[in-house]
């Protein structure tokens, strides 16, 4: 695995800042469409949704200058492979003129490569109400997504990305972001956790490509079902973190703290079983990733700047991670596998 340092380095670099007028002339150039560009919020990438003059929309996306060529073609390759399955609904990639699934923009500061996915009309679970319905038909959708993904592999597999759940221990350089001695001492618990119980057992969790962001604004409502976008997190790893991380999201502040978290598992069980061992570490797995979700956060306020779209998105929708994790913490690993009660 590359340096601690590397994945540092590459979540904490400034995305691309190109003049969407010259995106724009480079689109058109290069993938033959004429429309207006509109920015969007990212991590890494500096990405736009294009509305041509006939209503289809698309994104338009640069990529980071520290994202590696191999992990570029990993993620188009991923899209490719997906659209061999008709009844999924993830973005589709738009080729060039030429025939080529991306292309390249440059301004002072280097080339970066140019790309062009549809766009997937739908409203972002973030925006909706949730309930044990929906949770459920979370949970299928994001099995069936995996069941395609499982046969695809790539050069590209392991990029450098600290939000790689299996970097968990790497959270140690960061930690002291936190200020509250409270939450930190939460956080490190849980990362000693993840050592403890996650990493003897690596080698005999089942492994694949997996999405491995699926966060409710990555989610999509769409008229035809659930939808993913943002396939930018993509890594290969053990098929459970899939799980964990989008689990770590549903979260219940009610009675039930897994009153959306029981009802996903479930059906992603129904549809892609998890033995016994992929079970008994997801209580362990939700909380780390909590734990890097509160720590990125925290340590993103400190080298972001205050009026950056990311970082503010970010304060918007994270609030509520560290008071889960709390939660998580008072019901303890029995009660949390007692809630799964449709494992044996």
């Amino acid at each position: 695995m590359t340096s601690p340092t590397a994945a540092l380095t590459a979540i904490s670099v400034q995305a691309p800042s190109l003049a969407p007028e010259s995106v724009a002339v480079a689109v058109e150039a290069q993938f033959g469409l004429v429309g207006e560009l509109s920015p969007l919020v990212s991590e890494r990438d500096q990405n736009f949704l294009l509305q041509t003059g006939s209503g289809e929309r698309f994104v338009a996306k640069v990529t980071s200058a520290t994202e590696e060529a191999a992990s570029t073609d990993f993620q188009i390759g991923a899209l490719l492979h997906l659209e061999k399955v008709a009844d999924l609904r993830v973005p589709r990639v738009h080729h060039t003129l030429s025939g080529n699934a991306s292309g390249e923009i440059a301004d002072d500061k280097g080339t970066y490569r140019l790309r062009v996915v549809s766009w997937v009309s739908g409203k972002p679970l973030e925006s909706l109400p949730f309930d044990t319905v929906r949770s459920g038909e979370l949970g299928t959708a994001l099995a069936y997504l995996d069941n395609a993904l499982a046969g695809y592999s790539h050069p590209g597999k392991n990029p450098v990305l600290l939000w790689d759940l299996q970097r968990t221990p790497e959270l140690r350089q960061v930690v002291g972001s936190i200020s509250d001695s409270l939450l930190r001492g939460r956080v490190e618990r849980a990362v000693t956790d993840f050592e403890r119980r996650v990493l003897p057992a690596l080698g005999q969790l089942r492994s694949q490509v997996i999405h491995a962001d699926a966060n409710p604004g990555n989610i999509l409502l769409t008229d035809d079902g659930i939808g993913f976008i943002d396939f930018g997190d993509m890594i290969r790893a053990p098929l459970v973190f899939e799980v964990a991380i989008a689990a770590s999201y549903l979260r219940s502040f009610e009675a039930d703290p897994l009153q959306f978290i029981a009802p996903f598992i479930a059906a992603y069980h129904a549809v892609m079983p998890l033995s016994d061992l992929e079970a008994n570490l997801l209580y362990d797995l939700v909380r780390a990733r909590l734990a890097m979700t509160v720590t990125m956060l925290y340590w993103r306020l400190s080298v972001r700047d205050e009026d950056d779209p990311y970082r503010k998105k970010a304060l918007e929708i994270e609030g509520g991670a560290e008071r889960y994790l709390a939660l998580l913490d008072s019901l303890g690993r029995d009660g949390f596998r007692r809630k799964l009660s449709f494992i044996q």
